[in-house]
């Protein structure tokens, strides 16, 4: 098979894409299909210049000179090719194949339906707004897709403007090996790399300062926590800096010497991260898929994450310890604070039966989310969308 691969350009700076990328990229090489990478080169973005110029430098690179490459590229290419866009917000690019073989992947629409005023969390700016219509435009030419979860194909499904032919949920496969590692030892090693004391435990968060991650959500769970806890845990959060707000509500935090950012953390001390945590606390707003849910199930760590989809389709059937998403009303925050806080509790006070019982049903939860059979699971539909062209 002949696959051309669509990504986004590197000098975005995107992290979690380029990996997805990657990973179909490596999957399919390895099953014998001859994969191309297609992507704008930083032509005018690389000019001395700052600021919101430069962002719009960028998109003359991957809108006007980038698709006059496209057009030239594909009279060199067979009609068995197969074209893969690795995310639907590559979409301005959908309609240049829109009558050739091809199939978006899609990851979430958080930043589509926060345009279209969905989301009061993360209101999006006039251009923003424009831009995102763009996208959506382009995406809507597209024919057969491939969603991350099914609230992903929910969205896309209500906000596709043509007709889909193909859709078909696969779920993400772990893009990098986790195990179960000795508790005690795995707090000594990580508490060593990161220079704390973590032989008794501590809450994790791992994710940016994208507002979906509601890492001030996570403090203010921590903060009501202490508040009536009779154990003293510390509570890292593994990613970005802390964004110029989230830093405010970290100096007025009441407990905030026991709240420790932790950036730059190399892969390999993620594994010890998650077994030597005495829970993952994930409130998310919202997500595509929910990477760290699984990463700590299959660590052994225990989860408490948001009663709403795609995070409960990752928790499956081992969704233990389920809170209500963060209010909107601020006056409603403390009550949802202090009711969320008590699963962390919950937690902290299980048996060492029920802690087996909890984590043996994380265990068999994230067998779905195998790389091998989700990349199997890809080329069987590449496949069929080519013998159908």
């Amino acid at each position: 098979m002949e696959i051309v691969l669509f990504v986004h350009p590197n000098f975005l700076g995107s992290q979690s894409m380029p990996r997805y990328a990657n990973m179909v990229s490596e999957g399919m090489n390895q099953r014998g299909h001859h994969i191309q990478i297609w992507t704008p080169k930083a032509r005018f973005y690389r000019l001395p210049l700052k600021g919101a110029i430069k962002k719009w430098l960028g998109y003359v690179d991957q809108y006007i000179v980038f698709p006059l490459e496209v057009v030239f590229k594909l009279k060199h290419c067979s009609a068995n090719t197969l074209f893969v866009f690795a995310d639907q917000a590559l979409g301005p690019w959908v309609p240049l194949v829109q009558n050739r073989p091809h199939v978006v992947h899609c990851h979430d629409f958080l930043a589509l339906n926060s345009a279209l005023g969905k989301i009061p969390e993360n209101p999006t700016s006039f251009t923003g707004k424009i831009y995102q219509n763009f996208i959506r435009k382009g995406f809507s030419k597209g024919k057969n897709f491939i969603s991350i979860s099914k609230k992903t194909q929910q969205d896309l499904h209500l906000l596709h403007q043509g007709n889909i032919e193909t859709s078909v949920v696969c779920y993400n496969g772990l893009n990098r090996p986790f195990e179960v590692l000795d508790t005690h030892l795995s707090r000594t090693v990580f508490g060593s790399e990161v220079k704390l004391n973590l032989t008794n435990g501590y809450l994790l968060h791992v994710g940016g300062n994208q507002f979906y991650k509601n890492r001030k959500g996570v403090i203010e769970i921590y903060t009501a926590w202490r508040s009536n806890a009779t154990v003293n845990l510390p509570l890292l959060l593994i990613g970005s800096a802390p964004s110029n707000e989230l830093a405010a509500v970290y100096k007025n935090a009441a407990f905030r010497k026991d709240i420790h950012f932790i950036t730059g953390l190399s892969d390999a001390f993620i594994n010890e991260a998650y077994s030597g945590a005495s829970c993952l606390l994930f409130p998310s707003l919202d997500e595509g898929f929910g990477w760290p849910i699984a990463e700590a199930m299959a660590c052994g760590c225990p989860v408490i994450t948001t009663d709403a989809p795609p995070m409960t389709e990752v928790t499956g059937e081992a969704d233990f310890f389920l809170i209500p998403k963060r209010p909107f009303d601020e006056l409603l925050v403390p009550d949802w604070a202090l009711d969320a806080s008590q699963q962390i509790s919950k937690i902290v006070q299980l048996s060492d039966e029920q802690q087996k019982v909890c984590l043996d049903a994380g265990f068999d939860n994230i067998k779905r989310f195998d790389t091998k059979r989700s990349l199997d699971t890809v080329e069987k539909i590449y496949l069929s969308i080519l013998a159908v062209k």
